[in-house]
């Protein structure tokens, strides 16, 4: 069974939850123009001043979509 991981991009400031809303437009996008599986995607607002969006990824997958899209950090998804 082949590890999921969640990219996440992190926008800061008074707009970072606009931004992170509208990153994922975005995520879901590439993920069907690359045709990716899992399509999990999603944002969050954290407080205020921090707010992220994410996409989850094959383990395999996660190099190259790393290098495409520069995520801030990863860590192992848990379903």
């Amino acid at each position: 069974m082949n590890r999921k991981i969640k990219l996440i991009w992190d926008f800061r400031g008074p707009t970072g939850a606009k931004t992170a809303e509208h990153h994922e437009i975005h995520l879901k996008e590439y993920i069907i123009l690359e045709k990716f599986e899992p399509n999990i995607t999603g944002h969050q607002t954290i407080n205020d001043m921090h707010s992220l969006a994410y996409m989850v990824v094959e383990e395999t997958d996660m190099l190259k979509v790393r290098d495409s899209l520069k995520p801030h950090r990863a860590e192992v998804f848990q379903e």
